[in-house]
């Protein structure tokens, strides 16, 4: 063995005195010296380091020493670092230097290190130095051995010997297990220290505990034991060595496989519609499928309510790119299509994957797509739900939305997008592709030559874009393999867009039909980060590259599927250059574009070398074994061909390029490649001297194997192959990509690790959690500084730079919380840390997935005949060398077991499990100039033989074979001890399995046992004679792969495939001793997969032995066939076989229930058989399975040798037979118990006195833990935190200490307002007393107390829901605080401040409160406590469960477990989901197992019964008659069962042979249906136990379709000790709607319950005391009668109890509530899919007690008749938009429309006031609204016919919105539409008390004002603001109305009616209206005297006096010249 080894001596000139370390790491492995202690100038070491190495040292490598500062508490800090290059110690072998080293500027420091290196080559034999050189084990050390953890990122698992643990305390021991539960220091070190050889060379393989913690605290100081860092103890992992790399175990491909998908969408309303008096219509888009809302007329905030379902059956890939749609149009009818107002658009996968698959009640925000400067287009609110086969949606609870809606806080977003999101263009440039496979027939292309004589490429290639929802595509460029379009496609999308991938897709254009040439699907969460460092989407330019089916052209593609992107492509089809980018929009920007349709244009090209330097790669595979090959391919000859890209492809690969004018550049155009197939290349000879690719292996005929599989026969003559081929040099992204995988893998292995820790119950998980946390903080410093010196600038992309720093970010911040994470890992943390940790693995994951390809994977094909038969895809940076061992690829030079599957959808199914071949493969890819070490990691010991052509360099061509001269021989034996679980491949339910052992050429079988799924073979196989070749100790490191299949065995027809699991068997060589540890070897579970799914688990050992000189006498002896009758069969031997103990095993046996027919014959008299390890039970008989299906003897044992070790139990088989005729059994159905371990009773610990660690049997009524099978901490939160009445204090005034729970606490806080009246000690009746003053300051400002005679159940109900969602939102805050708190605590751990004052400065919390807060306004902030709503306080309530009381309560399974009984073949589906079809019935039994012999103490208790056995107390099983009681209350979200997207559900009831319809009750229209029946049904438990309601759908015509039904085992309910009979209510009445409803009182429930479990009874003391048990309860002990008479009662008392019973010691457990459950509805059609969900609870009496009264009465509230009287007196303001004909000015015809219902149902209009000028209308007109209203929902109800072919009417429930418009009148154009407002009858703003007053802001600012409601003011007057919207989306004010509202009852109504308009009776006056009001063409006087007397008085006076001047004037100038004259003239 090779190795290198390092004696660090000393380090000098070092500054200060401190304790020193130092790291030496060499091929990323870093080893830790000991803390040098003390040390002031110089630190001694004097520490030998050894690596052992697989390759030779390579004069390149480095050696780096890192010196730190050592400290306990903070991190070691950095003195300097001396690196070294080897090239001396590689030619040299020695080496001893004196060197400085140099700090983190890379400038030398004084301080110097003494190192001697040696280097030890192959060919010096591992003994060449003596002892002495070897290091001695200092003495401080103990002699401890410490082992290193393996660092994660170098695949390799070498530990070493000496050098001490890694571990932060300095030198703690790190264990690593190696091999199976060994430590052998050989094994991981090679080096042993010579004294200790033959102490330590086999420590058990599990350390004693104890003693290892005193020597670990001895050596950590005084450490607690839970800090030390140890690996794993006991891992399971095989030891992953340096030759062979891991195989994938599951083989059938997942992806591409259809599956049931439902996407439901309810569309509640929409708000903020931009545009005036719309009528607007929600579509709702999914892919091509359309659904469309009804149309609400006139308005802009319509409320739809409606709820629609798509169905689809796809993969899950087609699924998550469909798009979702939401759109408003407006205006749409039959004849025009209406105008889109605004769009939302997200793919399915966003929604998928929200927790919970859902988005409830969110707000989508509309844009409008044609115009995207214009902002936000209104808002819809909605819910989207995708449910997949199987998952189950938990609806939040639905009851009265009164939610204020806050839409900025509930916007239809996931988390972490913004809300406001902006424009952007995203850009994909698509510039060439090359290597396009022939998309036509030659013939064709010969026929076009003979007449247009040229040669034509046969492909018209195009590329097509998607995104979003739309499609661009390139031009398409004819005939050309290379096509060259650069092109750009451009989409207009929101950002963060929600849709997650491009698709892009090359396509090949023909004239009937495109197909598709390949596809890359581009997911935007990897191209981008949206953190505060992130960078937008950005991409390439780089090459993708497309795979999918086999080139060859065929007219029917089979696989073309492949070509789509659905599935694993099989072979390389093209790549495709191209980049992509994004640019945000300035949307203010005037020259944008404003649509969003789709643009492509042209762009310039780019320069060859903008991808990467071209560089020549070579790729090497030698197949080294060639087994399991299929037998249909088996006769004829088969040759393996490997391919990259198109390189080696031989049969079609090439299609030559016609354009022969291309220039050869580099042979980067692949037609080259055509050359090097023909041998005739001449730029092909470089300085290696010429060689030719040779990619497929010589044909060869298969051997056969066995009866299902061939192989070839290899022998010692490997075949291999080698291709030259050129691709560009972006190793860089391989390499990071490979680092990160290696750290992911290793994390991975780890954390498996520690779930089988925890899984099988070993100690200490948390130590190896802590080992795996620390490696993987080593192993992501460790990449950081190797991806740091990535600095090649060539060819880097800018994603290529962004990439890598956040990738650097991430593993640094991970590395820094693994650190911390590992300091915080505690026994009780660890489930949260793992998890944590699994969290880093997914990050890991998704950042090693490079987004930009470089080169392509690699191929493996088997050729048979020339065509291609299955195939292997390795993904190239498997295989990718690097001369830095983390950047190597895991596979890269090592041997690898590959399978080969069939392609496409063949691969589907069982077709897809069976092997086509095994393939032993070493394969290396690397540069070419890179390749000399291309052999150095295949097993030693062969000669090269080359090609046999001769050329001047041959030296260095690669070889076509490889020849072995080493082999070893072994023995293997495999120990195959059973199986369990297996699948069941018979009709019968079971299998008759045997298995398969493969192992190199060789195959055996163990023996067919019939009729199992847990088959005990017990055999040893012995396959003699293995040839393994290679050098042996390779071989022990690293042994070949042994598949075990497992096989059913038919009569006729070859065996059926079960599944199939891998092993690695434990070697032996011939020198070694057969001695433990690590032999015999220890059975181990192997698990079994079947395609994805597992199968079962195979518990065996295996050990291969060599064979040495002496022959097989040398090996451990076999031991014959002990069992007489099994034959020849070989037992496994004792030393591997388990101890056996014996136990007793008790049955119990209650009965059989709901078998079906077998063969169509009924099943009479059944008896049920049970087996375990070859021992069992028979029951009795059952005489007649229809009369009594219960067995008449309960209880029945037997015993049974077991394994000790628990995990090594067998199932136990439960097998139902029916007794025929004639003694002839027929199984009807059987039943595997996996795992006894829930039945293990153990004895009660009676040294503890405190009595929750009574008896943990999980079953029987001996269980006396709290609530038996379920434990303590379910997660079941609901049972415990909201279940009991607020305030209830349990005072215990025993001697014990008093045990209050912490929820009683927290209850008193909670809920202040306590109903029951409780005593309590002094301080907390104090509390209470404060509470209360609180309460009546609180109270005065509420107007009323609620009503006792109102409140009825629904009350109730809906005060309980209320509750409901208090508590969850309580849970969700007080979750986020813990989280919160956590982020905190690991903040200020690195801070070192204490995480309280974090908290007081915390913004977090800040924001949090904020979101909270908005949700809490309607509640009236709700943070001041409950004061404000006194209601709550009246009410009693109940529990409402949001999920079925089965998984509530653990399926009432506390001492009857009910197991099923399964018949027929197991589904093959993936989830085996259809394993319900396989039922048969189920029996009902329990079982209890415990070790001989048992203690006398419970044999002697007092009323022991030995026939019972452990099952004391049990209720008898005779008939017992029985009163069911069914309420159902409603459904919510049923599935549409109608045309019309509505059901019409009505309920059916089925019990035994009763069934109740309710036919003729059906509810129109209504997918909400609320049904408030109760059904009565008597029945006889056990005959009639399986309740089933169903909801049906009503149909006038044809036969009634069934919605969904669920159903209850009524019989657990009645018989499980939680006394599910009838629910325990929180308080007793006499009457009223809280009646107690059970026909016994609490105090006989009580005393029965004490009798039962013999506990002393309650004995009733003075002042309201009760004592049961030690626990003493109190209570008020008066209750009021009907007529209010107080009378004394000790109920109350009994009831407390019966509350807190599981408070009780022994035997508590907590009692059923009245409750109401929520139970999703299956439709057996539609498996596994919720169909809607039913809320209902079942009560049951039996008949022998008196009857109860009568059922409590829960129908439907009827909605209660009001009339709303709205008298609109005048209005102002309201702006003008007529101009007059004559005199332009403006005025209007104001007249005001309200309506509360609905436009069409009852709209009403004032009369017109006329020519308004000022705005002002004088109306005095009152509006009649009569409605029929829902108080407790706040909802009106109104009926009527959806259309005029309605068969019935409809009932809907609408919000009361009172609406009021203002208009203005035209008589011969539409009326104009000028404002609205609409008012919230129960919460609107209190009208201004003048015009003036009346304000926007009565609108804007609505949430901060005071609101009132209608229905408690009943008269109302004010003025109120007109609003609409201008064409900046602005509110403006458009008028003001006053109004006077006026709520009346109907009987009110009827005493004092009213008349409309301004009708008697109480006539309104006549308004005083101005008179221009009057029309001026039917009174032009009028009109006229009014236009001058009023409007032009001035103007009128003006003109009269102007023109008195004028005529003065005139007159002036008229008569001047006379008088001038006269005057002249002096006449």
């Amino acid at each position: 063995m090779m190795a290198l080894v390092v004696h660090l001596k000393t380090v000098a000139h070092l500054r200060g005195k401190g304790e020193r370390i130092a790291k030496v790491t060499f091929r990323g492995l870093p080893f830790y010296s000991r803390v040098a202690e003390n040390c002031e100038d110089v630190a001694h070491f004097n520490e030998t380091f050894r690596w052992p190495i697989a390759s030779r040292l390579d004069g390149n490598e480095m050696l780096e020493i890192q010196v730190y500062n050592y400290s306990k508490v903070f991190s070691n800090r950095l003195v300097g670092t001396f690196c070294m290059v080897l090239q001396k110690v590689a030619e040299e072998g020695q080496l001893e230097l004196t060197d400085t080293l140099i700090d983190d500027n890379n400038t030398s420091i004084k301080t110097s290190v003494n190192i001697e290196i040696r280097y030890q080559p192959m060919d010096g034999m591992v003994g060449t130095w003596s002892d002495g050189e070897f290091l001695e084990v200092p003495d401080d050390r103990d002699g401890m051995f410490a082992f290193e953890t393996d660092s994660l990122l170098s695949g390799q698992s070498h530990g070493s010997g000496t050098s001490p643990g890694r571990s932060l305390q300095g030198s703690i021991p790190t264990f690593r297990k190696a091999g199976k539960g060994v430590f052998s220091a050989m094994k991981l070190g090679k080096i042993k220290s010579s004294r200790d050889d033959h102490k330590r060379g086999d420590e058990p393989a599990i350390l004693d505990m104890e003693d290892l913690d005193k020597k670990a605290i001895r050596l950590a100081g005084t450490l607690d034991p839970d800090t030390i860092s140890l690996a794993s103890v006991t891992a399971v992992t095989t030891n992953v060595s340096n030759k062979r790399s891991k195989p994938d175990i599951k083989m059938e491909p997942s992806s591409g496989r259809p599956v049931d998908y439902q996407i439901s969408i309810t569309v509640i309303e929409a708000r903020q519609l931009i545009g005036l008096n719309m009528d607007p219509v929600v579509c709702v888009e999914i892919g091509d499928d359309k659904k469309y809302t009804s149309m609400k007329e006139s308005t802009n905030c319509p409320y739809y309510n409606e709820y629609f379902v798509f169905d689809f059956h796809v993969p899950p890939e087609v699924m998550f790119d469909k798009i979702i749609k939401l759109s408003v149009i407006h205006s749409k009818n039959l004849l025009r299509s209406g105008t889109l107002v605004g769009t939302f658009k997200m793919d399915v996968g966003t929604v998928y994957f929200q927790p919970e698959h859902q988005f409830y009640h969110k707000w989508a925000i509309m844009s409008d797509p044609n115009d995207i400067t214009a902002g936000c287009k209104g808002y819809i609110k909605c819910d989207i739900a995708v449910v997949g086969k199987g998952d189950n949606i938990k609806t939040p609870h639905k009851a009265n939305e009164t939610d204020e809606d806050d839409i900025e806080g509930n916007l239809l977003l996931p988390e972490g997008i913004p809300a406001e999101r902006q424009w952007a263009r995203f850009y994909v440039k698509i510039y060439r592709a090359e290597g396009l496979p022939k998309m036509n027939t030659t013939i064709m292309a010969n026929v076009k030559k003979a007449f247009i004589g040229e040669n034509r490429d046969l492909v018209d290639p195009y590329v097509q874009v998607q995104f979003a929802g739309q499609k661009g595509k390139t031009s398409v460029q004819k005939s050309s393999y290379e096509p060259i379009w650069n092109e750009q496609v451009i989409f207009t999308e929101l950002f963060p867009p929600l849709c997650k991938r491009i698709k892009v897709q090359i396509r090949d254009s023909d004239k009937v039909n495109d197909v598709a040439i390949g596809t890359h699907f581009i997911d935007l969460r990897k191209i981008s980060n949206d953190g505060d460092k992130g960078f937008l989407p950005t991409l390439g330019p780089a090459w993708v590259n497309m795979y999918g089916s086999t080139r060859q052209y065929t007219l029917m593609d089979e696989h073309q599927d492949l070509n789509d992107g659905l599935g694993e492509g099989v072979s390389f089809r093209a790549r495709l250059l191209l980049s992509v980018a994004v640019e945000i929009l300035d949307t203010t920007s005037p020259e944008i574009i404003s649509s969003t349709e789709v643009q492509a244009e042209t762009v310039s090209n780019i320069s060859e070398s903008a991808t990467g330097k071209m560089e020549e790669f070579f790729l090497f595979g030698s197949f080294l074994e060639a087994t399991m090959i299929d037998r249909k391919i088996g006769d004829k000859a088969i040759s393996f061909e490997i391919t990259i890209g198109n390189y080696g492809n031989q049969i079609d690969g090439v299609s030559k390029s016609s354009s022969t004018k291309k220039k050869k550049k580099d042979g980067e155009n692949e037609e080259e490649e055509s050359e090097l197939i023909h041998n005739s290349s001449e730029d092909e000879a470089d300085e290696d001297g010429e060689f030719v690719s040779v990619s497929s292996t010589p044909l060869m005929k298969p051997v056969i194997t066995d009866r299902n599989y061939f192989h070839l026969p290899y022998f010692e003559k490997k075949p291999c192959v080698y291709i030259k081929s050129w691709w560009q040099d972006q190793r860089r992204r391989l390499y990071n990509s490979n680092m990160m995988d290696k750290i992911a893998d290793k994390l991975e292995e780890g954390l498996n690790d520690v779930q089988e820790i925890i899984k099988t119950e070993k100690a200490f998980p948390e130590r190896r959690l802590r080992g795996v946390l620390e490696e993987l903080s080593v192993s992501c410093s460790r990449f950081v500084t190797l991806a740091n010196k990535d600095v090649n600038q060539s060819g880097r992309t800018k994603l290529d730079r962004e990439r890598l720093k956040s990738c650097m970010r991430e593993m640094d911040s991970m590395g820094q919380q693994a650190k911390q994470i590992r300091t915080q890992v505690k026994k009780n943390t660890i489930k949260d840390k793992l998890k944590m940790a699994q969290n880093f693995l997914q990050r890991i994951r998704f950042l090693a997935d490079e987004p930009q390809h470089s080169i392509p994977d690699v191929f493996i094909w088997m050729m048979s005949n020339n065509k291609r038969i299955a195939y292997a895809r390795i993904p190239s940076k498997d295989i990718l060398y690097s001369i830095v061992d983390e950047e190597t690829g895991k596979d890269c030079g090592k041997v690898k077991a590959v399978f080969l599957k069939l392609p496409g959808k063949k691969g589907f199914g069982p077709a897809g499990w069976t092997v086509q071949a095994k393939l032993e493969l070493y394969l290396w890819l690397g540069l070419n100039k890179q390749r000399k070490d291309f052999l150095s990691g295949l097993p030693n010991g062969f000669e090269e033989i080359k090609a046999s052509q001769t050329g001047p360099g041959l030296h260095s061509s690669p070889p076509v074979c490889l020849v072995y001269n080493m082999k070893q021989v072994f023995q293997l034996r495999a120990h195959m001890y059973q199986a369990r679980s297996l699948f069941a491949a018979d009709n019968s339910g079971l299998s008759d399995p045997f298995a398969r052992v493969f192992f190199s050429t060789h195959s055996q079988v163990t023996e067919v046992l019939s009729e199992t799924l847990c088959p005990t073979w017990d055999q040893l196989l012995v396959f003699d004679d293995v040839e393994l070749f290679g050098e042996a100790s390779e071989l022990r490191d690293d042994p070949p792969i042994i598949v075990v299949e497992l096989y059913d065995q038919d009569t006729v027809g070859k065996a059926e495939f079960i599944g199939r699991t891998f092993a690695k068997p434990t070697i032996k060589m011939c020198d070694e001793h057969y001695s433990p540890p690590r032999f015999p070897p220890q059975l181990e579970y192997y698990q079994i997969y079947r395609g994805n799914c597992t199968a079962g688990e195979l518990l065996a050992a295996f050990e291969l032995l060599q064979i040495g000189p002496g022959g097989r006498a040398d090996l451990p002896p076999l031991e014959g066939p002990t069992d007489s009758e099994r034959g020849p069969i070989l037992p496994v031997p004792l030393g591997i076989r388990p101890v056996l103990s014996r136990y007793r095993i008790e049955v119990l046996f209650w009965g059989l229930r709901d078998l079906k027919r077998i063969n169509l014959a009924q099943v009479d008299r059944p008896r049920v058989d049970i087996e375990c390890a070859g021992r069992g039970v028979q029951s009795a008989l059952i005489q007649n399975y229809k009369k009594n299906p219960n067995f008449s003897t309960l209880v029945k044992w037997f015993e049974v040798d077991l394994p000790e070790n628990e995990l090594l139990h067998p199932p136990l088989n439960i097998r139902v037979v029916d007794c025929r005729a004639f003694g002839r059994y027929i199984l009807v159905g059987s039943h595997a118990v996996t795992s006894l371990r829930r039945f293990i009773y153990s004895p009660p610990d009676k040294t503890s006195n405190n009595w929750t660690t009574a008896a943990k049997l999980m079953n029987g009524y001996m269980v006396l833990t709290n609530g038996g099978s379920q434990p303590r901490s379910s997660p079941s939160l609901s049972s415990r935190t909201f279940s009991r009445p607020a305030g209830d204090i349990i005072v215990n005034l025993d001697s014990e200490p008093p045990i209050r729970k912490m929820e009683t606490v927290v209850k008193l806080d909670a809920m202040s307002d306590a109903v029951v009246k409780v005593d309590m000690t002094d301080e907390e009746s104090d509390k209470e007393k404060k509470k209360k003053k609180k309460k009546k300051k609180g109270a005065i400002e509420e107007e009323e107390e609620t009503d006792e005679r109102v409140l009825d159940w629904w009350s109730k109900y809906f005060a309980s829901i209320e509750t409901l969602k208090e508590t969850l939102r309580a849970q969700e805050a007080a979750q986020a605080e813990a989280e919160e708190r956590e982020d905190l605590e690991i903040a200020a751990e690195t801070a070192d401040i204490k995480p309280d004052d974090l908290l007081k400065g915390s913004k977090m919390k800040e924001k949090s409160k904020e979101k909270k807060s908005s949700k809490d306004k309607k509640r009236g902030q709700n943070a001041e406590g409950s004061e404000k709503r006194p209601i709550k306080a009246k009410v009693d309530e109940l529990v409402v469960y949001n999920k079925e009381l089965e998984s509530e309560f653990g399926h009432f399974e506390d001492w009857l477990h009910s197991f099923n009984l399964y018949r027929g073949k197991a589904g093959d589906d993936d989830e085996h989901a259809l394993d319900d079809d396989r039922i048969v019935g189920r029996f009902k039994g329990s079982l209890c197992m415990y070790k001989l012999p048992l203690s006398e103490e419970i044999t002697r208790e007092a009323g022991y019964d030995p026939n019972m056995g452990m099952f004391q107390s049990i209720p008898h099983n005779d008939p017992i008659n029985v009163l069911v009681r069914v309420y159902v209350v409603r459904a919510t979200d049923l599935h549409p069962a109608d045309i019309n997207g509505k059901a019409d559900p009505y309920v059916v009831i089925k019990l035994g042979k009763s069934e109740v319809k309710d036919k003729e009750n059906y509810i129109s229209k209504q997918l909400n249906p609320v049904f408030g029946k109760s059904f009565d049904i008597e029945a006889t438990f056990p005959m009639e136990s399986m309740l089933t309601v169903s909801v049906y759908d009503w149909d006038l015509v044809g036969t009634d379709d069934l919605i969904g039904e669920t159903k209850i085992d009524l019989e657990n309910r009645f018989y499980s000790k939680f006394r599910a009979t009838c629910g325990i209510s929180s308080n007793y009445s006499l009457h009223g709607y809280n009646i107690w409803r059970d026909p016994m009182k609490p105090s006989q429930i009580l005393a029965k319950l004490c009798k039962e479990s013999k506990i002393d009874g309650p004995q009733y003391g003075p002042g309201g005391k009760v004592k049961v048990a030690n626990r003493i309860f109190m209570g008020p002990t008066e209750i009021e009668d009907e007529n209010g008479l107080k009378k004394q009662t000790e109920e109350h008392l009994a009831l407390t109890v019966l509350n807190h019973w599981e408070e009780i010691p022994r035997v508590g457990c907590k009692l059923i509530p009245e409750h109401v459950e929520t139970r999703p509805l299956l439709n057996p059609d539609k498996p596994g899919i919720e169909q809607g969900r039913i809320e209902m609870w079942v009560d049951m009496f039996p008949m022998d007690v008196p009857a109860p009264g009568p059922a409590i009465d829960i129908s439907p509230r009827k909605p209660k008749r009001y009339e709303l009287r709205v008298i609109i007196w005048n209005t102002d303001e309201v702006i003008l938009e007529d101009d007059d004909y004559f005199t332009g000015e403006k005025s209007s015809d104001i007249f005001v429309r309200g309506w509360l219902k609905g436009q069409q149902e009852d709209k009403q209009d004032t009369d017109v006031h006329y020519h308004s000028l000022t705005g002002e209308g004088n109306f005095n007109w009152r509006f009649v609204f009569p409605f029929d209203y829902l108080v407790a929902e706040e909802k009106i109800v109104i009926s009527k016919k959806e259309s005029m072919f309605s068969w019935d009417e409809t009932e809907y429930k609408i919000p009361p919105r009172l609406t009021l418009q203002v208009w203005d009148a035209d008589h011969f154009s539409a009326d104009d539409f000028l404002g609205a407002i609409e008012l919230d009858l129960n919460r609107f703003p209190r009208g201004a008390k003048t015009a003036k007053q009346c304000s926007l802001d009565m609108i804007r600012n609505e949430h901060e004002l005071p609101t009132i409601s209608i229905f408690k003011q009943k008269r109302v007057k004010g003025w109120w603001p007109f609003v609409a919207r201008d064409e900046n989306d602005e509110m403006e004010l458009t008028g003001k109305v006053e109004a006077e509202l006026h709520l009346v009852s109907a009987e009110e109504a009827e005493k004092s009616p009213v008349g409309l308009g301004r009708n008697e009776p109480d006539p309104l006056e006549k308004p005083n209206r101005p008179d221009t009001t009057f029309l001026w063409f039917l009174s032009p006087l009028k009109a006229i005297r009014y236009l001058v007397c009023n409007r032009y008085k001035w103007l009128v006076i003006k003109i009269v006096l102007a023109l008195l001047l004028l005529i003065m004037l005139g007159l002036f100038l008229y008569s001047m010249p006379g008088y001038l004259v006269k005057k002249l003239l002096g006449a």
